[in-house]
């Protein structure tokens, strides 16, 4: 779980890592310029950290079915060496998948009016610059949003279906609770990264109507939001870090 926690932390500071800079410098000194090499790369991180946030919240899932469903044998199937391969293969998967991308803009004729209507080059604003053919790009952006999202969607809906029929069987009201209380922050972080994701997404391909300054807050929303609210999430679930943030407190 505290391997799951590092990995989710390491994803929450890239992801603002990636953004706030060249936000700030947007704001604070009016540097709005940015090279196309450099757009590209924000968004090749941008997206990959992205996925590699979704993965790791499936992983989680996998962990809190074992956790309840499986519990004697927790520490056997869920080792450090089995959450490291996770890891690892979800990092592969997010490279792969995000990596087409910024391959496939580089090959497109830009337009005279380079102007990205966000504060990070986020790839459905970027690809409406284009003057190219961008329909390849597109169905690949729409296939990635749906295959990544719905299978990783489906997976944690699988993951906790069979958590609620095996705590459903269990006659003490008190194994309920408890059981449901360990999966509490697990679901407060899902709900806090899939709602603004899936807003954000579906505004920007299929809401052609929307304000442009509602496109530009739900893709700040769905990117700061996440990174926000989790240590919050997880500090309050989390009794030893309570007890040393309360220490730490009263010994200030």
């Amino acid at each position: 779980m505290y391997l799951l926690l590092c990995m989710l932390a390491l994803t929450d500071i890239a992801t603002p890592t990636f953004v706030v800079p060249n936000a700030l410098c947007i704001f604070w000194f009016n540097l709005k310029a940015i090279t196309m090499g450099g757009c590209l790369s924000q968004m090749f991180f941008l997206h990959t950290v992205s996925l590699m946030h979704s993965t790791i919240l499936v992983t989680m899932a996998f962990d809190r079915y074992v956790a309840i469903c499986n519990p004697l044998r927790y520490t056997i199937i869920v080792n450090n060496r089995r959450i490291a391969k996770l890891g690892f293969v979800g990092l592969i998967r997010a490279v792969l998948f995000i990596l087409p991308l910024p391959l496939l803009l580089r090959r497109q004729p830009f337009c005279a009016n380079r102007i990205i209507p966000h504060t990070q080059c986020e790839h459905t604003a970027v690809v409406t610059m284009s003057c190219g053919d961008i329909r390849v790009n597109r169905i690949y952006g729409l296939v990635l949003f749906f295959v990544v999202n719905m299978s990783d969607l489906t997976l944690i809906a699988l993951s906790y279906g069979l958590i609620i029929r095996i705590v459903l069987r269990i006659p003490s009201k008190r194994a309920h609770q408890k059981s449901f209380n360990t999966c509490t922050a697990h679901i407060c972080v899902m709900l806090t990264y899939y709602t603004p994701s899936l807003f954000s997404n579906l505004t920007n391909r299929f809401g052609q109507g929307i304000a442009p300054h509602i496109h530009i807050i739900l893709a700040d929303l769905y990117l700061l939001i996440p990174p926000m609210l989790n240590p919050i999430i997880y500090g309050v679930r989390s009794k030893e870090l309570c007890e040393k943030v309360g220490k730490y407190i009263c010994r200030k």
